[in-house]
Formats: structure tokens, C-alpha cells, sequence
């Protein structure tokens, strides 16, 4: 049990990591990237103004030029890519902060002009119908099914994806398992319909998962690996199905013997009960089934946090938007001081 102090006390993560406090800075997609993929130094200042987060995990970032899903979002497969995000994390720890870069493939949530031409890959052969995220009304649609070859390739390109942020000079990687992305897919019934050793059974269904998170592990250390999962179908066209209980619970169940960093809960509103979960939230899930650091994010103020650390439901929360309208939100909150409330308009610049 926590009180309102020990909040901001040191906790610790694991052997490598002690965090300043139990507030994280939660990934947020800003697209603010140059047109090749790369970081800029309007982001190393946003996110060295925020530096006072127990940890600060970046945005999404594209392991490979096939996960890329729509525009000016950064990578981390290329030398300048490499470079550039090396002055974001030098810029953080100049100020005494941590941080994880989250990494990415987006999986069916893309489109060929993106892609060269090609569908975008997923688990299985599917049809999205919505609109591409800052993309002037361009639709997805068909996606293609992975073949053997090329989820290794990808699995290979996680890993290297994670050498990378180190390289970079990052203190370790989330690896983006949640809201409809490609690690995501495969947990999922109604976008997983293979029927071979990535498919059907919930241990085929988190094997591409376990795989990822192992070959990170193997390259960077376990204790520089978290993931973020959304058990609960909620985002990009993806419907829950009940069977979808068994996956993620045996997903969890598997992580309590690998020893990551964390999970994350990647959820809008952390408050939402699902039918596919018996009638749990996200992070009630997760808590019963996974016995590690558990992250909660979505829709919580600094009470609702508070009495979710109190109640043992999770160890840790990571705010986003109260982080975009307050780079000191720590200060405010330390010291009772009246926030910024978040407006959409606050997404133009990257103050």
C-alpha cells in the first residue's frame, strides 16, 4: 500500500531501474517526424520539458519501412534515424529523466501508397474500412496474410529495432502490443483466423507475442523490454470475441515467467468493462492473471490514480494528455497547483 507521499518516492522496477515517482508519461502519436521517418529537435525539447516523469515512453516508432502506417511518424531503422533520436534521449538524461522508446509495426492499419504498392500484412486476409489518420480522406482496406518467412523477418526486425534504441542510447523499448496493431492482431479471433502454429489455440495465438518479446529479451535484456496490450477489443475495426479471455490469459500467464519490465494497459478509458474480459476492465484483467508491474493508462486524474496504486490494482499510470497541456505536470502535481486543461488545439505544436 501507497499513500499520497509515497507516491513520489523512488520505486523500483527491477535490478537496472529506479523511478523518480509512480507517474509516467504514457505514448502519444504526435506525427511530427520529418518526411523520412526521422526524429526532430522540436521533439527532443518536448520530451526533455517532461523529464520529471518517473519514465517517459515515446511514441510509436516503426521498426522497418513495411510497418509504417501513415505520415511523419518517426523510425528506427535507419543511421539518421538512429542519430537523431540519440539527441532526444541524451537531452532526457541531461535532465535526469528515463525513457523507452515504443516500438512498432503497424500491421493492417496501413495502405499500399504507404507500402510501395503492396498490401499491408496482417495474421490474416482482412478488409478495414476507416480513415487513415492524417492522410486527406485516404480509406484502408484489403490486407494480405503473413507468411512464415515474413513473420520471422519481422520478429527479427523487433529485435534489431531494439538494438537500435539502445544504440540510440535509450534505457530500453515498449514493444506496441495494443489497440489494433500488428501484436495485436494475432491475439485477436476476429483478425487471426490462421490455422497453423501462429493461429486457433490460444498458445498459437500468443506465440508471435511471446516470440517478439523473447527476441527483444535476447537482444537488449528482459529488463529493458515492457509491452502494451489492449485484451479488450475496442480500436481499428477490431471486434471482441470471448475466446479472446483465453489468449490474453494465457499471454499473461507466460509473461509472469519471462520477468519483463512491465505491462501496460493501452486503453482511451482504463474505466471501460468489456464482455469479452467478464465484465472486467482492462487493467482488472490484467492484475488477476499477471503478477509483475502492471502500468495502468486511460482516462485516470492523479485521485483515481492514486486509489488504484492504494487498492493494489496497478503499480504504476501514465497520463497523456494532462503531459500535452503540462510539461511540469510532476511540479503541479507535487505541489497541489491548478492544471492546464488539455484542447485538441494543443496538437498543432509540440510545446
Amino acid at each position: 500500500m501507497v499513500d499520497s507521499n509515497s507516491i513520489w518516492g523512488g520505486f523500483k522496477l527491477n535490478n537496472l531501474f529506479t523511478l523518480k515517482n509512480r507517474i509516467l508519461m504514457a505514448p502519444m502519436t504526435r506525427a511530427n517526424a520529418s518526411d523520412d521517418w526521422v526524429p526532430t529537435q522540436a521533439m527532443a525539447d518536448y520530451y526533455a520539458r517532461r523529464a520529471e516523469a518517473g519514465l517517459i515512453i515515446t511514441e510509436g516508432t516503426v521498426i522497418s519501412p513495411d510497418a509504417i502506417g501513415h505520415k511523419n511518424i518517426p523510425g528506427i531503422f535507419s543511421d539518421s534515424q538512429i542519430k537523431h533520436w540519440r539527441l532526444v534521449a541524451d537531452k532526457v538524461h541531461h535532465n535526469n529523466g528515463l525513457i523507452f522508446m515504443q516500438i512498432w509495426h503497424v500491421g493492417r492499419v496501413s495502405h499500399p501508397v504507404f507500402l510501395g504498392g503492396k498490401l499491408p500484412i496482417s495474421p490474416s486476409e482482412t478488409v478495414m474500412t476507416g480513415r487513415i489518420f492524417r492522410s486527406n480522406g485516404l480509406t484502408h482496406g484489403k490486407s494480405r496474410a503473413a507468411a512464415i518467412n515474413e513473420i520471422n523477418e519481422i520478429i527479427s526486425n523487433y529485435a534489431t529495432a531494439a538494438a537500435n534504441a539502445i544504440t540510440a542510447g535509450f534505457d530500453g523499448v515498449e514493444l506496441h502490443g495494443a489497440n489494433g496493431y500488428l501484436i495485436d492482431q494475432f491475439l485477436h479471433h476476429h483478425t487471426n483466423k490462421r490455422e497453423d502454429a501462429y493461429g486457433g489455440s490460444p498458445e498459437n495465438m500468443a506465440r508471435f507475442a511471446l516470440e517478439v518479446i523473447r527476441a527483444c529479451g535476447e537482444s537488449i535484456g528482459y529488463e529493458r523490454v515492457g509491452i502494451r496490450l489492449s485484451p479488450g477489443a475496442y480500436l481499428h475495426e477490431v471486434l471482441g470475441d470471448e475466446r479472446d479471455f483465453f489468449v490474453f490469459r494465457y499471454l499473461l500467464e507466460q509473461l509472469n515467467k519471462i520477468k519483463i519490465a512491465y505491462v501496460h494497459t493501452g486503453n482511451f478509458n482504463d474505466f471501460q468493462k468489456f464482455k469479452e474480459l467478464n465484465d472486467m476492465t482492462m487493467s482488472e484483467f490484467m492484475r488477476k492473471y499477471y503478477q509483475g508491474n502492471l502500468i495502468a493508462c486511460g482516462g485516470y486524474a492523479f485521485e483515481s490514480a492514486l486509489n488504484g496504486i492504494n487498492s493494489d490494482l496497478f503499480n504504476l499510470v501514465a497520463f497523456g494528455r494532462p503531459f500535452i497541456a503540462n510539461p511540469d505536470l510532476i511540479d503541479r502535481l507535487v505541489n497541489n497547483k491548478n492544471l492546464n486543461q488539455y484542447d485538441v488545439d494543443m496538437l498543432k505544436t509540440l510545446y
